[in-house]
Protein backbone atom coordinates (compact mmCIF):
# COMPACT_ATOMS: atom_id res chain seq x y z
CA UNK A 1 0.00 0.00 0.00
CA UNK A 2 1.01 3.59 -0.57
CA UNK A 3 -0.36 7.14 0.00
CA UNK A 4 0.76 10.04 -1.16
CA UNK A 5 0.01 12.68 1.83
CA UNK A 6 -0.58 16.51 1.71
CA UNK A 7 0.45 19.16 4.31
CA UNK A 8 -2.75 21.09 3.92
CA UNK A 9 -4.59 24.27 5.08
CA UNK A 10 -8.22 22.26 4.93
CA UNK A 11 -9.34 19.94 1.97
CA UNK A 12 -12.88 18.77 0.48
CA UNK A 13 -14.17 15.94 -1.23
CA UNK A 14 -17.29 16.50 -3.94
CA UNK A 15 -18.93 13.37 -5.89
CA UNK A 16 -22.37 14.63 -8.48
CA UNK A 17 -21.91 17.93 -6.72
CA UNK A 18 -22.34 16.83 -2.83
CA UNK A 19 -19.85 17.34 -0.49
CA UNK A 20 -18.94 13.94 0.99
CA UNK A 21 -15.79 14.77 3.13
CA UNK A 22 -14.16 17.93 4.19
CA UNK A 23 -11.54 19.17 6.83
CA UNK A 24 -10.61 22.38 7.85
CA UNK A 25 -7.42 23.48 9.17
CA UNK A 26 -4.34 22.19 9.50
CA UNK A 27 -4.19 18.66 8.70
CA UNK A 28 -3.29 16.01 5.68
CA UNK A 29 -5.02 14.90 2.77
CA UNK A 30 -4.47 11.18 2.31
CA UNK A 31 -4.81 9.10 -1.31
CA UNK A 32 -4.45 6.02 -0.67
CA UNK A 33 -3.49 3.28 -2.80
CA UNK A 34 -3.61 -0.64 -2.94
CA UNK A 35 -1.85 -3.47 -4.77
CA UNK A 36 -2.70 -7.04 -5.09
CA UNK A 37 0.09 -8.54 -2.76
CA UNK A 38 -1.49 -6.13 0.11
CA UNK A 39 -2.92 -7.21 3.14
CA UNK A 40 -4.60 -5.67 6.34
CA UNK A 41 -0.86 -5.79 8.29
CA UNK A 42 0.24 -3.21 5.02
CA UNK A 43 -2.76 -1.15 6.18
CA UNK A 44 -2.49 -0.82 9.33
CA UNK A 45 1.19 0.21 9.24
CA UNK A 46 0.03 2.75 6.72
CA UNK A 47 -1.91 3.82 8.85
CA UNK A 48 0.20 4.20 11.73
CA UNK A 49 2.91 6.09 9.50
CA UNK A 50 0.03 8.70 8.26
CA UNK A 51 -0.66 9.47 12.06
CA UNK A 52 2.91 9.27 13.02
CA UNK A 53 4.92 11.49 10.34
CA UNK A 54 6.28 14.20 11.37
CA UNK A 55 5.68 16.66 8.72
CA UNK A 56 2.84 19.59 10.43
CA UNK A 57 3.74 22.43 12.30
CA UNK A 58 6.60 22.12 14.47
CA UNK A 59 7.64 18.72 12.68
CA UNK A 60 4.54 17.08 15.32
CA UNK A 61 2.35 14.75 13.28
CA UNK A 62 -1.21 14.61 13.16
CA UNK A 63 -1.40 12.73 16.22
CA UNK A 64 0.30 14.83 18.11
CA UNK A 65 -1.66 17.89 17.06
CA UNK A 66 -5.03 15.77 16.76
CA UNK A 67 -5.17 17.26 13.24
CA UNK A 68 -8.09 15.87 10.90
CA UNK A 69 -7.03 13.90 7.61
CA UNK A 70 -9.28 13.31 4.48
CA UNK A 71 -8.54 10.08 3.16
CA UNK A 72 -9.16 9.29 -0.78
CA UNK A 73 -8.89 5.81 -2.33
CA UNK A 74 -6.94 6.57 -5.73
CA UNK A 75 -6.17 3.38 -7.46
CA UNK A 76 -3.54 5.77 -9.87
CA UNK A 77 -0.67 5.35 -7.47
CA UNK A 78 -0.34 2.68 -8.95
CA UNK A 79 0.20 3.02 -12.66
CA UNK A 80 3.12 1.86 -14.97
CA UNK A 81 4.20 4.91 -17.41
CA UNK A 82 7.17 2.68 -18.20
CA UNK A 83 5.91 1.71 -21.83
CA UNK A 84 4.15 3.65 -24.25
CA UNK A 85 1.60 6.61 -24.04
CA UNK A 86 -1.29 4.89 -22.01
CA UNK A 87 -1.16 3.87 -18.18
CA UNK A 88 -1.51 0.41 -16.85
CA UNK A 89 -3.39 -0.10 -14.17
CA UNK A 90 -2.76 -3.76 -13.51
CA UNK A 91 -0.47 -3.27 -10.40
CA UNK A 92 -3.94 -1.32 -8.78
CA UNK A 93 -6.12 -3.92 -6.81
CA UNK A 94 -9.56 -4.59 -7.95
CA UNK A 95 -12.30 -2.82 -5.85
CA UNK A 96 -13.02 -5.83 -3.81
CA UNK A 97 -9.45 -5.92 -2.59
CA UNK A 98 -8.75 -2.45 -2.38
CA UNK A 99 -12.13 -1.21 -0.17
CA UNK A 100 -11.43 -3.18 2.67
CA UNK A 101 -7.86 -2.24 2.95
CA UNK A 102 -8.71 1.48 2.06
CA UNK A 103 -11.58 0.91 4.88
CA UNK A 104 -9.31 -0.30 7.19
CA UNK A 105 -6.73 2.40 7.17
CA UNK A 106 -9.28 4.89 7.94
CA UNK A 107 -10.52 2.55 11.04
CA UNK A 108 -7.29 2.40 12.60
CA UNK A 109 -6.86 6.14 12.29
CA UNK A 110 -9.91 6.31 13.93
CA UNK A 111 -9.38 4.29 16.59
CA UNK A 112 -5.99 6.25 17.64
CA UNK A 113 -9.01 9.13 18.41
CA UNK A 114 -8.17 10.99 15.00
CA UNK A 115 -10.61 12.45 12.67
CA UNK A 116 -11.29 11.18 9.31
CA UNK A 117 -13.34 12.11 6.67
CA UNK A 118 -12.90 10.18 3.61
CA UNK A 119 -14.21 10.00 -0.20
CA UNK A 120 -16.37 7.41 -1.52
CA UNK A 121 -14.80 4.72 -2.97
CA UNK A 122 -14.75 3.56 -6.92
CA UNK A 123 -16.72 7.10 -7.41
CA UNK A 124 -15.54 9.99 -9.84
CA UNK A 125 -14.24 12.80 -7.21
CA UNK A 126 -13.27 16.08 -7.05
CA UNK A 127 -10.92 16.79 -4.51
CA UNK A 128 -10.10 20.40 -3.25
CA UNK A 129 -7.07 21.24 -0.75
CA UNK A 130 -5.50 24.48 -0.15
CA UNK A 131 -1.43 22.39 0.01
CA UNK A 132 0.50 24.40 2.65
CA UNK A 133 4.20 24.17 1.94
CA UNK A 134 4.20 22.89 -0.26
CA UNK A 135 4.39 19.40 1.61
CA UNK A 136 3.89 16.36 -0.61
CA UNK A 137 5.16 13.20 0.84
CA UNK A 138 5.33 9.45 -0.27
CA UNK A 139 4.79 6.82 2.22
CA UNK A 140 4.58 3.56 1.44
CA UNK A 141 3.71 0.22 3.85
CA UNK A 142 5.55 -2.52 3.22
CA UNK A 143 5.70 -6.10 5.08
Amino acid sequence: MRAVLQRVDGASVEVDGEVVGVIEGEGLLALVGVTHEDTEDHARTLARRIAELRILDGERSAQDLDAPILVVSQFTLYADTRKGRRPSWNAAAPGPVAEPLVDLVVAELRARGLTVATGRFGAQMRVQLVNNGPMTILVEAVG
